[in-house]
């Protein structure tokens, strides 16, 4: 009998979820596996997800569809509670179990951009990304927190920051982005929102420290508004590491949830990259 999983989200034609996972199943010898794409608008998750057959054994999850597949699973883990949010539904034998990969994703991609022994970090934007971004965060040693929001705080993320012991400063989008007051710099904007003025201590001519990992969650499209703000403030002196080694390592953390096998990363990565390659040529 085939085997199945997916991704959900609206929208999700975009998503190079399967890509990462057809990758993994290939490497595996997972010949009677399927990963494939539907499309599940807000609200409606919890009636895709009864409609499932036995086969169905694990789906990532993308917006808006993340805070729904939190709340009908019966069992979830404590990073995916943590944040509010889950990105990953795991079918089990008392029911679907609950994920948050992203914390995995984001703590991995940062690791392998650089960042060592942080203290402090920026992080742009608010939603259940940026809750993802500050449990990784704290694992990494961060005490210390700049969130940059359009507004106000929302109160969950105010209540995660505060059970996290984490020093935080709110301060407004539009008074710009403090590119030399941390170690890491993280944006979790939407994909095309417009970036704040970058401040930054590069003067002309000066060569500066290695400056901070900074790094944009999104990776469509790219280079990110957030990305052409950074390098064009900085002179490209400081790299953006595209969202892109999040959605390997987080997809990696999934299919060891989802298959019980050891996932086959570097073929998830060149997998990935042909992908990417593809599209750029199109």
């Amino acid at each position: 009998m085939l085997t199945r999983a997916g991704v959900v989200g609206s929208p999700v034609a975009h998503s190079l979820s399967p890509v990462l996972h057809h990758g993994a199943y290939a490497a595996l010898g997972l010949d009677d596996w399927s990963y494939e794409r539907a499309e599940v608008p807000g609200g409606t998750l919890r009636r895709f997800v009864e409609d499932l057959g036995p086969e169905w054994v694990g789906l990532s999850v993308t917006m808006p569809g993340k805070e729904e597949a939190l709340a009908l699973a019966p069992e979830a883990s404590t990073a995916a509670v943590a944040v509010g949010a889950a990105n990953t539904l795991v079918r089990r034998p008392g029911g679907w179990y609950a994920d948050n990969t992203d914390v995995d994703g984001l703590r991995a991609a940062l690791v392998e951009a650089g960042l060592q022994g942080a203290r402090r970090a920026v992080v742009l934007g608010g939603g259940a990304t940026a809750r993802s971004a500050f449990v990784a965060l704290q694992g990494l040693g961060v005490r210390a927190v700049e969130v940059l929001v359009r507004d106000r705080l929302r109160p969950q993320t105010a209540q995660l920051l505060e059970s996290l012991g984490l020093d935080t400063h709110v301060r407004r989008l539009a008074d710009g982005i403090p590119l030399e007051a941390a170690e890491v710099v993280l944006s979790t904007l939407p994909g095309g929102t417009p970036a704040p003025p970058v401040h930054h201590g590069y003067g002309d001519g000066d060569a500066g420290g290695p400056g901070p990992v900074v790094m944009d969650v999104g990776y469509a499209p790219w280079p990110s508004p957030f990305a052409d703000a950074v390098a064009e403030a900085t002179q490209g002196r400081v790299r953006v590491v595209r969202g892109t080694r999040m959605l390997l390592h987080q997809a990696a953390r999934q299919v060891e949830l989802m298959t019980g096998r050891e996932a086959p990363t570097p073929a998830m990565d060149l997998a990935l990259r042909r992908a990417l390659e593809g599209r750029a040529q199109r």
